[in-house]
């Protein structure tokens, strides 16, 4: 089976899932991956204010980075947890591997909801479509089969999720149907030239460490990949897994890396176009994630020598996609 391909049940299974949610009695964990982007944070946050205005009681275990933290309210927010208590569901929203969930263990009734082609449907409900555009896409049909009444403060996280895991309409994941959600959503009240001007605030350290990082910048294989990294020597900056996004834009490449340090080895975050699959690349790097969009976690690695893997697995990617 084609991981990337389409649910064929999508339908069916979303309309279950609400029937069980509906159902529960006891506590409802929502939770997602561990350094959450705006779709694990947009998604599981606009889930979580549903599943409140159902009745329910819902808990959000989730730690946004800066830029996301003005979207939840103080109150919102719930303790990690090492023990789900008896009775309780686990709703997984944009996380692709079970070990990479955060907050809580994952343990007891399950649900995975997620858009990920290397999900491996983890759960006693795995509902995985990677041709949604978002996880948030997933969450605005469950929302709606729920029946809750949509207000503002439930649509902005969840057209959150989909700006920006579509780089705000730009990138290839941006469809006719994603593009009606979001309409639909605006509709809902969601205002929508500040949201997107509030998602862009860095702080000026941000703005700092740009500068070292672009000063680090090279290009391979006739510029055809483009790499960056965080040096050694600079303070760490939450939002810095965002700077491959501002390499890819480098003339005439196909794929961007950008590394990091991390205490358990170095965290690669990847960028394609062109038919090459970033998702392929962090596939050869133990990783996973999409086509245009994916990562992984090199352990017990040095900088060096992670880029000579990065550069490995780049180069057999790009043998297949024809271009070497």
């Amino acid at each position: 089976m084609d991981g990337n391909a389409p649910e064929p049940k999508y339908w069916e299974k979303m309309r279950l899932v609400a029937e069980v949610l509906k159902a529960v009695e006891g506590p409802i964990y929502i939770a997602t991956h561990v350094d959450p982007d705006g779709d694990a944070i947009g998604s599981s946050l606009g889930l979580y204010r549903a599943l409140k205005a159902l009745g329910k009681e819902a808990h959000w275990v989730a730690e946004p980075p800066r830029f996301l933290r003005f979207l939840p309210k103080e109150e919102e927010y719930a303790d990690p947890v090492d023990h789900l208590p008896p009775g309780a569901t686990l709703v997984v929203l944009d996380s692709a591997e079970p070990s990479r969930v955060v907050g809580v263990p994952v343990e007891g009734f399950v649900i995975n909801i997620d858009h990920h082609g290397t999900n491996p449907r983890f759960g006693q409900f795995a509902v995985v479509d990677p041709s949604k555009a978002a996880t948030a896409q997933m969450v605005k049909d469950l929302i709606d089969l729920l029946g809750v009444a949509w207000t503002e403060e439930i649509a902005t996280p969840v057209l959150t999720g989909i700006l920006t895991d579509t780089g705000n309409f730009r990138f290839a994941n941006t469809t006719p149907e994603v593009l009606r959600v979001a309409a639909e959503l605006l509709g809902y009240g969601v205002k929508l030239p500040e949201l997107t001007d509030r998602l862009q605030f860095r702080p000026p350290s941000y703005f700092r460490l740009l500068g070292q990082v672009l000063s680090t910048l090279a290009l391979h294989f006739g510029g055809l990949l483009v790499t960056a990294h965080l040096p050694e020597e600079a303070a760490p900056e939450e939002d810095s897994d965002g700077f491959v996004g501002l390499i890819r834009y480098v003339e005439g490449s196909v794929v961007s890396a950008f590394l990091r340090r991390r205490e358990e080895g170095v965290k690669v975050s990847l960028r394609s176009r062109g038919g090459v699959s970033a998702q392929n690349i962090a596939l050869r790097l133990g990783g996973g994630g999409h086509v245009p969009a994916a990562g992984a976690t090199l352990q017990g690695v040095d900088l060096d020598r992670a880029y000579e893997m990065v550069l490995e697995a780049v180069a057999e990617e790009l043998r297949r996609a024809g271009y070497l």
